[in-house]
């Protein structure tokens, strides 16, 4: 098992931003499918001309099929926008960078990405919190060494892979402590 937390790691730290922000995509048109046995009344179809400003800020990327949509789907996303109101700024930020790197993702990478999160799913939890914490700490780590991290990953074989993940300590993916102080 130990031979998965890196490469794991490393598929989290590009692939679970990609999942979270599949989460943030319109949902499929198989959602929208009410089972005969659901009574509650639709709500009424809101035309975009009839959104608020604010909603139809928030919720532009919808903007030239809104009309098109079911009225359920219709008040999924109004729900959605009211929830997005109540989140801080940088919160906001990062899920409108999420939701572009996956717009320009290939339907091949996004498949992989949705196949990676699936394979995090189904990890035992106690295995999943120690990836969890893998990536924290990779995450954590000043940009540049996370790039040297990366690359010295990639430059190493397929056997250089497994000998590192044998001997992967609970710190391996920590900074190095600061150097001491001249006194």
């Amino acid at each position: 098992m130990r031979r998965l937390v890196l490469p794991f790691a490393l598929l989290l730290a590009s692939a679970t931003p990609l999942a979270a922000s599949a989460q943030a995509m319109p949902p499929s048109p198989s959602e929208d499918f009410r089972p005969p046995d659901d009574r509650r009344p639709l709500p009424p179809p809101r035309p975009w001309a009839q959104l608020t400003a604010d909603e139809k800020d928030i919720l532009s990327p919808l903007a030239k099929n809104w009309d098109t949509f079911p009225p359920q789907r219709q008040s999924r996303m109004l729900d959605k926008a009211q929830r997005w109101r109540g989140l801080p700024p940088e919160r906001r930020a990062e899920i409108r960078d999420r939701i572009a790197h996956w717009q320009q993702m290939t339907p091949e990478e996004r498949a992989q990405a949705r196949r990676n999160q699936q394979k995090f799913n189904d990890l035992p939890p106690e295995q999943r919190q120690k990836l969890h914490d893998a990536f924290e700490r990779f995450r954590n780590l000043p940009p540049d060494q996370r790039r040297a991290l990366v690359e010295q990953w990639r430059n190493q074989t397929p056997e250089q892979r497994h000998e590192a993940l044998d001997h992967l300590g609970p710190n391996d993916a920590l900074p190095p402590p600061p150097p001491p102080r001249d006194r």
